[in-house]
């Protein structure tokens, strides 16, 4: 990896590259980090430790998943984290918790999004959660962290065909084009029925900036870098 991360930054030297590859060691993360890589993606899911046993195998803790933040924090990244809005066994109180862990944490990047469920899962008999609630979690969180990269995710336009739309009305101002090969893109899908499965990448910049323009914005190709608080 710090192989690839070195070379993406020598041919795109003004670019920021984003990681997601989960809980690592503090040494991992540094190397990643001196290699190049600029931002790391690590969602907390939730900030309740009993919700978190009832989403995770015993093998992981939410202990050491904030330890991590911390740490990619620490190291000097531009750290996002997140929930899924209406996650099995998710109540009030735990998304007060969540806003409150934020406001610790202060991330440059928040990634929610409503949750859908994978037939292969456990929770597959779960309902997805609320298109209202995650637009109203946007916009609130949008308030606290006026700075903050927060996209209008797939998932969004997974269950509302305006979903990314709204996403954006509400304070997101980041969308994400799905760049991978089309013939892998199924090997890895989180939740049944995602959209942009089946198109080429320049056909999903495309509808990205229609929907974009649709919602009376227009897509800036830059780095972006949020503010730190």
């Amino acid at each position: 990896m710090c192989a690839v991360i070195s070379q993406i930054k020598k041919n795109y030297p003004d670019c920021a590259v984003t990681l997601s590859a989960g809980e690592k060691s503090y040494k991992s993360y540094k190397a990643y980090f001196d290699a190049g890589a600029d931002r790391y993606l690590l969602r907390h899911e939730t900030a309740d430790d009993e919700h978190y046993k009832k989403l995770h195998p015993e093998s992981m803790s939410l202990k050491n998943r904030k330890e991590c933040l911390w740490n990619l924090k620490e190291i000097g990244y531009q750290t996002g984290s997140g929930f899924m809005v209406g996650s099995p066994y998710q109540k009030t109180e735990h998304l007060i918790k969540d806003l409150r862990f934020l406001q610790e944490l202060k991330p440059e990047m928040i990634g929610i999004g409503p949750y859908i469920p994978h037939s292969n899962t456990p929770f597959k008999d779960f309902e997805s959660g609320s298109l209202k609630l995650t637009l109203r979690l946007l916009a609130v969180l949008r308030l606290m962290f006026p700075y903050a990269l927060i996209p209008a995710t797939t998932a969004l336009g997974t269950i509302s065909p305006e979903g990314r739309e709204l996403g954006l009305k509400a304070g997101a101002n980041v969308v994400m084009p799905n760049l991978s090969p089309v013939g892998v893109r199924k090997q890895y899908a989180l939740y049944d029925n995602k959209i942009c499965t089946g198109e080429e990448a320049a056909e999903c910049k495309g509808c990205l900036e229609r929907r974009v323009n649709a919602a009376g914005y227009q897509i800036v190709i830059a780095r972006g870098d949020a503010k730190r608080a």
